[in-house]
């Protein structure tokens, strides 16, 4: 009840009713042409419900009209994309016959109940009524002046109802199928992984320069020694260039991520990558032999985002230093491996760092390894990704 007494305020129903008046156009022309065959249109619109761009147009209307408060929402229940299967083309057939059938109890009730109120008017006003109009019988003025506002509640509740009912056949009917849902899952999940990774990276960088700052200063203040307290400051100030000149270095990386990730990057635009990390500093040589533009999907994917961990890792850790990258297509298996020297004074022993864990998993999701450590005085990562079982 709560929800129809404020349905007159909110512009999502008078968006529905226009969804719903929308097909009335096709109708009214109709009747002009042949007005003995009124259930043509459900034939005509047959061949149109058959076309895969007839589906986008519908989304995109149907968002706009009945849902615009998730367009443009991950969580939309409404497609905004083109058939891609005789499934979707089916549906799309039978909410055009749904809609055209809605429709015409819109426009009943659109065209009459305003009628009835009209006649309601004229009666309460002592006017004659003709006999051919709605109301079969003359009320009272009294009670013609009480029943003036009936028709035009009644016919909000109409609205609203099927405002209702359309945009739950909308959900139903121009939904994202399962081959929509399973795309948007995986770019959801992408965003999700890219945010991550990022969150880790400032975290490792920034939170590394804080720390410092805050135990320099601290111990500064605690000494009271001008000696000590301009070493302090001294530290500080070069801990913080230093986390500076670190950030940039993997946002460089980084910031080639910024495309859509429904358009994710492959291996076949590794150059770009390559060229982030030479922007940087380092000076990379890179060998990429072998068609990697027909690699398989999953792979030339996850074999991007290895060899984007890689690079990354590389400037976070080591900074502008020489890396070799060598990408090789060979027979039934993608071989990548990057390897650059260790800092001087630092050797890295362990490999379960989350970058490295997360080049791990990515292998072991496609059946694959990646092998990560020290390696004849440098630091190496090389990952091997199945291609037969993939395919």
């Amino acid at each position: 009840m709560y929800r129809l007494l404020r349905a007159p305020f909110q512009p999502v129903t008078y968006s529905r009713w226009l969804h719903l008046c929308v097909p009335v156009l096709l109708l009214a022309l109709w009747m002009f042409i042949e007005p003995a065959w009124p259930w043509m249109p459900l034939v005509i619109v047959i061949p149109f419900g058959l076309v895969p761009w007839v589906r986008l147009a519908e989304g995109l209307q149907a968002q706009f009209l009945l849902t615009p408060y998730d367009r443009g929402s991950t969580d939309s229940g409404i497609s905004a994309a083109p058939s891609a299967r005789w499934g979707d083309r089916w549906r799309t057939l039978l909410w055009l016959e749904a809609r055209l059938a809605i429709a015409l109890g819109a426009m009943t009730a659109t065209v009459w109940l305003p009628t009835i109120t009209v006649e309601l008017i004229a009666a309460a006003l002592g006017h004659p009524l003709h006999a051919d109009l709605m109301i079969p019988f003359t009320p009272p003025r009294w009670a013609a002046a009480l029943l003036v506002p009936v028709p035009l509640i009644l016919l909000m509740v109409i609205v609203v109802l099927l405002g209702e009912l359309v945009t739950a056949i909308a959900r139903r009917l121009l939904g994202p199928s399962a081959a929509e849902r399973l795309t948007a899952l995986e770019a959801r999940t992408e965003q999700l992984l890219e945010r991550t990774r990022i969150a880790r990276e400032l975290h490792d960088s920034i939170g590394h320069a804080l720390t410092v700052a805050v135990v320099q200063a601290g111990a500064a203040r605690a000494a009271g020694d001008p000696a000590f307290t301009d070493r302090a400051l001294s530290a500080i100030e070069e801990t913080g260039r230093a986390a500076l000149e670190d950030l940039e270095r993997v946002l460089l990386v980084l910031r080639e991520s910024a495309q859509p990730a429904s358009q994710r990057p492959t291996l076949a635009e590794a150059d770009r990558l390559l060229e982030s990390a030479r922007a940087s500093g380092s000076e990379v040589d890179a060998q990429l032999t072998g068609p990697l533009e027909r690699l398989p999907g999953p792979v030339t994917r996850e074999g991007y985002r290895i060899l984007q961990e890689a690079l990354t890792n590389v400037l976070r850790h080591c900074g502008p230093v020489p890396v070799r990258v060598r990408v090789e297509m060979a027979v039934g298996r993608l071989d990548m491996e990057v390897t650059n020297p260790l800092p001087p004074g630092r050797a890295f022993t362990s490999g379960s760092g989350s970058g490295l864990r997360g080049m791990r998993e990515r292998a072991a999701l496609l059946g694959g390894e990646a092998e990560t450590g020290p390696f004849e005085g440098s630091w190496r990562v090389r990952a091997r990704l199945p291609l037969e079982r993939i395919r």
